[in-house]
């Protein structure tokens, strides 16, 4: 099985793949468009240049190993993607041979974190309104959109991934609640800029707390991007069992 789960920046992302990378049975793909997106945009990310020199740039070719059996014979290949690097052009045919998740976080949460490693971010950059149209597009395929909310993850990481399992057709395996720290072996060349807190970590944070103010130069970002977290939000997946 092949599963795409669609998020932007700052959401908890890192922390899933790491969950899914701990079961013996799944390979892990970090951002596989992020090279593209660079290339093709002409943005300058921190580590612009070791990402292109690391990742393939042609978006055809990307797509084509999405859709791809997952390496080393796994049977599970998650593929950690973010809304924003699929560009208007990049080829969606793969769509239609892989499951898709999407992964949601309130948009307050997203700013300030963002902002604290890349200032003055655009409402581009956050991934919001790209990821609503990619679950639009995957709606209109007749395809399974399977939404999950990083703050349902933190109150109840157990029942939280048995659901998201149960959606997908897998067994919940208990070794997704923690991974060593360090990071994984997959992690993107981006990880020593973006990482830090998830590689300290052994397992989901806790509950967050209340939702942080917004800034005034950020309020008009905030408010677009919390109508598409507002209509995504009423398809989450409720928790399921127990851990």
């Amino acid at each position: 099985m092949n599963i795409a789960v669609w998020s932007g920046p700052r959401n908890l992302s890192t922390a899933l793949m790491y969950a899914f990378g701990a079961r013996a049975d799944c390979a892990v793909w970090d951002e596989p468009f992020y090279a593209a997106y660079l290339h093709q945009s002409g943005l300058e990310h921190p580590m612009r240049a070791e990402i292109l020199d690391a990742y393939e740039t042609d978006p055809a070719k990307v797509a084509r190993r999405c859709a791809a059996p997952a390496p080393d014979g796994r049977a599970v290949f998650y593929q950690k993607h973010m809304s924003q690097h699929m560009l208007d052009g990049f080829d969606e045919g793969w769509f239609a041979h892989v499951a898709h998740v999407f992964l949601i976080r309130h948009p307050a949460r997203v700013l300030a974190s963002y902002h604290a490693k890349r200032e003055n971010p655009t409402l581009e950059d956050i991934g919001f309104v790209q990821q609503a149209r990619i679950f639009e597009t995957v709606k209109a395929l007749g395809l399974a959109a399977h939404v999950i909310d990083s703050a349902d993850i933190r109150r109840a990481p157990a029942p939280m991934l048995r659901a998201l399992c149960d959606a997908l057709g897998l067994g919940f395996d208990p070794a997704m609640l923690s991974w060593p720290a360090g990071g994984h072996p997959d992690d993107g060349p981006w990880a020593a800029h973006w990482y830090d807190a998830v590689h300290r970590s052994t397992g989901f944070a806790g509950p967050e707390g209340p939702v942080p103010p917004v800034p005034e130069t950020l309020r008009a970002i905030h408010d677009a991007a919390l109508v598409p977290y507002t209509l995504l939000r009423t398809h989450t997946l409720q928790p399921q069992g127990s851990a």
